[in-house]
């Protein structure tokens, strides 16, 4: 039954998606934007990186971090402080529980499993911070490589057992202030132009614009540093990183514990 069962949850996926892309295919989704890269998009692609022309550029050749950081940087600052304000809700109703160890006494899977898991944890680390390093060179950023680092915690969850991540030095507490202090990373590199220019600057400025003359470096031994994008890429990784392993701390709770949060009032919350 239970086979039977997992064919019909792999199927599904397989099925529902084969649904949706043969009349898609088959144009019953009407007329489709033309294949040419639209105007705005040429825009962006042209000044993003334009050598020639840098009054609208961002030092950058990875154009989607541009426009995520420095085109509309505002926008994704809002987007930042409406996670964090879901992550901290989410703490909130565990309250009385989040700084507590769990309740479960497992020892984690075998030797053979612990050894393979801690080597791919260690890739999985060093491949989130180099795609948050190279987020303004490559496809990616701080919000991608914070996600890719958030599995490490998983996976110790999982096979090392919760005791290793509960006694680990990534404390709640910790964790939590790492993700305040990115978060105020993030504001003060948005308001750094304004005040080292004496207010002679744009809020989110990243390379110099006209009438004003402050820029963040440009590159570095002849490599494309994308002036501010790196300093938010990596201030957004740790945020990132530090919301989903508390998150998933707090989730990935046993059944015992977290019933102290559902039957709250019998325990006097």
């Amino acid at each position: 039954m239970r086979r039977y069962r997992d064919v019909v949850f792999v199927s599904l996926p397989i099925i529902t998606i084969a649904l949706i892309l043969i009349p898609t295919l088959l144009g019953a989704i009407g007329p489709l934007p033309p294949i040419d890269v639209r105007d705005l998009a040429k825009t962006y692609l042209y000044f993003t990186l334009d050598i020639y022309n840098k009054s609208l550029w961002a030092a950058s050749p990875e154009a989607v971090t541009a426009i995520v950081w420095d085109y509309r940087g505002l926008d994704t600052f809002y987007e930042t402080i409406v996670f964090y304000t879901a992550i901290i809700g989410c703490l909130a109703l565990y309250r009385e529980v989040v700084r507590k160890p769990d309740r479960s006494k497992g020892e984690g899977l075998s030797i053979v499993v612990k050894k393979a898991t801690a080597i791919a944890m260690l890739g999985i680390v060093a491949v989130g911070a180099s795609t948050v390093l190279h987020g303004m060179l490559t496809p990616g950023g701080g919000f991608q490589g914070g996600s890719i680092i958030a599995v490490a915690p998983v996976l110790a969850i999982v096979v090392f057992s919760r005791i290793l991540v509960d006694y680990s030095k990534i404390t709640y507490e910790k964790a939590i202030m790492l993700r305040n202090l990115s978060i105020i990373g993030i504001a003060l590199t948005a308001l750094a132009p304004l005040i080292i220019s004496l207010g002679n600057a744009f809020i989110f400025q990243n390379q110099v614009k006209a009438y004003t003359t402050f820029s963040y470096p440009s590159s570095i031994l002849d490599v494309f540093m994308g002036g501010s994008l790196w300093f938010l890429n990596l201030f957004e990784g740790i945020a990132v990183s530090m919301a989903f392993f508390i998150a998933f701390k707090v989730l990935l709770y046993t059944e015992e514990t977290s019933k102290e949060v559902l039957i709250g009032e019998d325990y006097g919350y």
